[in-house]
């Protein structure tokens, strides 16, 4: 492995201005290099400053009146419990958890409802419910508004597509599982709902480098509802977009749209990707 020379860390805790490929590329290889922290750690300790502010902190809060007992000391965790949420923490954020249980509760009800909905419908509720409610995990979890540390996961070197598709992948490893089941009970193929599910995915991702990924949700939940689920109530007969005959143009969709995200994957790396 190679490692940060002492003159690029140097440079790094002295903030001579770096390029900002070097910037970039030196605080993701501290990431995931123990040794370079070590050393970044020796160069610029952060112990003292940290005693500085605590010293300064605890006169003026015992000029108030207040007791001050120091600063607080974390509980250690064990080692294996750690690491396994640093892991998790790049993947999802938990903003993602009410948002992924609001899924499920969705599609359980897709599944109830089913049979009163099969009398009128020529679909299935999950056939309704499937292509959109993967968007819905997706603006979870990179909206500015749910996730209380936006700026910071923004301003840091992955924040660009690899962090976007690592939190979209957790999103459809556990919305795909449960809509299979649920495809399972109500005897959905699942192709039908599992093409347009990942065509409204890759669709939010590559709408989302041009007006920011929520929005890109919210404008196509509102598409899907008003040209899709609202005629399927409205008019007896099969809607083409939820029929075999569209697996073709679903495909196709999938394949355009996840090549735009390849092609565009730098615009995840400004601000307005991530609202």
């Amino acid at each position: 492995m190679t490692h940060a020379s002492d003159e690029l860390i140097a440079e790094y805790v002295a903030g001579h201005g770096l390029p900002a490929d070097r910037l970039w590329g030196l605080e993701a290889h501290l990431e995931t290099c123990r040794v370079c922290r070590g050393r970044l750690a020796e160069v610029a300790p952060v112990q003292p400053v940290v005693d500085v502010v605590w010293n300064r902190l605890g006169v003026e809060i015992e000029l108030s009146g207040v007791p001050f007992h120091g600063p607080p000391v974390p509980p250690r965790e064990p080692r294996r419990q750690r690491y396994r949420r640093r892991w998790l923490d790049t993947w999802v954020t938990p903003a993602m958890v009410p948002w992924l249980a609001m899924i499920g509760l969705v599609t359980l009800l897709a599944v109830v409802l089913d049979q009163v909905w099969h009398s009128v419908l020529d679909v299935t509720g999950v056939q309704l419910f499937a292509p959109v409610l993967p968007v819905l995990g997706v603006a979870a979890s990179w909206a500015r508004g749910l996730d209380p540390a936006y700026e910071v996961v923004a301003a840091t070197p992955r924040a660009g597509l690899y962090l976007v598709a690592r939190r979209t992948v957790a999103v459809l490893a556990v919305v795909l599982p449960v809509l299979g089941v649920a495809g399972w009970l109500t005897g959905t193929a699942p192709a039908l709902w599992l093409l347009p599910s990942l065509a409204f995915t890759t669709g939010t991702l590559a709408l989302g480098g041009l007006v920011g990924v929520s929005r890109a949700a919210y404008a196509l939940l509102g598409l899907w509802a008003g040209v899709i689920v609202l005629p399927s109530f409205a008019v007896q007969g099969q809607t083409f977009a939820l029929s075999t005959g569209a697996l073709p143009v679903w495909a196709g969709i999938f394949a355009l749209t996840t090549v735009v995200v390849v092609l565009r994957r730098t615009a995840f790396t400004r601000l307005g990707a991530h609202h």
